[in-house]
């Protein structure tokens, strides 16, 4: 067995959850919602495993939504796409693997934000990458100009960058893309942005990606789900945008990690993409208003929650809630005695971690939040 493997941990997400189940537990951990996914889209789906094809789909995609992908992109980024530069992929974190293990040789160095999401650190040591770590820190989140010239070398070829980033709910701003862009361009590295949750902004935000920076087009491969902007999770489908020099190399890792994604589901998908202006409104509007519901429980149970910008996700300040429990002793805490599953920060971290927030869920029903909330409200008075 590689021992890359052999000793990483199973996901915090995955063992959550099995606590949850376990404890009969309201899960407010792992992001995935209990409403909202388009109808219409599933029936397009549907309708297309009962009436079209369901043998392989080109490797590249069909192009009815590699289409799709750029004239969205189009439309609500300004981002100048052709089809061609469009390969869609079994899921965004498979369209991760491709782009890491394409792009990445021995030696390289790889900057990464911490927290940062699970799959990045393993996928990039698999492909012999050196990673270089930028801290990230509460309340703020903030990235600056002192941490990425501390970061950044001569041997620096891959940026993973998560924005709007999960964990911590933030939206980059203009500040921060600016000096990121500006470090790339000096250094020649490469971005690959994780902008799953692009649509899933708040208060009036619009995600800024990064490629439509000065001098970032051409050096930035752009990873999206239909997961994240249906709330389809199970689907598994999404893409990768990028210049033809980094999107050549990034389809041949595709072709031999699952080398075609369902043809059905793609179809649904370019049909959604397709969608008016008022859909994603909507649906930001709908999951603004879980945000807010469970916001406002918790803060008058006492809680001190940090702002959520986007995502799925608002964290929780645990000192600041006048609990003294480190963030991976109070989510065991509460999943077993209170029933109740939150995601603690720290696995987030490869090194040195934030020990004093959780994140929760609020992509879920009315009656899913309120139960959540009398939970945690209940664990507070019983550990505070």
């Amino acid at each position: 067995m590689n021992p890359l493997f052999a000793n990483t941990p199973t996901s915090i997400f995955a063992a959550m959850s099995t606590l949850a189940v376990e404890h009969g537990a309201v899960n407010l951990g792992q992001g995935f919602p209990d409403f909202g996914w388009p109808d219409d889209v599933v029936g397009r789906a549907a309708d297309a495993l009962l009436h079209e094809s369901n043998q392989y789909a080109p490797m590249l995609g069909l192009p009815m939504l590699r289409e799709a992908v750029a004239t969205h992109y189009r439309a609500h980024q300004r981002l100048e796409i052709a089809p061609a530069d469009v390969t869609v992929t079994s899921g965004a974190t498979e369209a991760l693997a491709a782009a890491i293990l394409a792009l990445v040789e021995p030696g390289d160095e790889v900057l990464l934000f911490q927290p940062l999401y699970d799959a990045y650190l393993p996928m990039v040591l698999r492909a012999g990458g050196v990673p270089r770590f930028i801290r990230l820190a509460p309340p703020d989140w903030r990235i600056t100009e002192a941490a990425l010239a501390a970061a950044f070398t001569p041997r620096t070829r891959l940026v993973i960058f998560n924005n709007p980033h999960n964990p911590s709910a933030r939206v980059f701003d203009e500040t921060e893309l600016g000096l990121l862009a500006a470090a790339c361009v000096r250094h020649d590295a490469v971005a690959l942005t994780d902008e799953v949750w692009e649509h899933v902004v708040f208060d009036g935000r619009t995600l800024r990606p990064l490629a439509s920076l000065p001098g970032m087009a051409e050096r930035t491969v752009k990873v999206g789900s239909a997961g994240k902007i249906f709330s389809l999770t199970g689907w598994k489908v999404g893409w990768i945008v990028a210049p033809p020099d980094l999107a050549v190399p990034i389809s041949k890792a595709h072709q031999f990690l699952a080398y075609a994604t369902p043809p059905n589901l793609q179809a649904a998908v370019g049909y959604g993409l397709g969608k008016d202006m008022t859909t994603f409104e909507t649906m930001r509007r709908t999951f603004a208003a879980s945000r807010d519901d469970l916001v406002a429980r918790l803060t008058a149970g006492g809680f001190s929650l940090l702002p959520a910008e986007g995502t799925y996700f608002v964290c929780v300040d645990l000192p600041a809630s006048g609990i003294a429990l480190d963030d991976a002793s109070f989510c065991d805490r509460i999943v077993r005695d209170f029933r109740v599953a939150a995601i603690p920060l720290s696995p987030f971290y490869a090194e040195d971690p934030v020990t004093s927030i959780i994140r929760l869920c609020f992509a879920k029903k009315p009656e899913t939040i309120a139960a959540g909330a009398d939970a945690l409200i209940a664990a507070r008075a019983a550990l505070a």
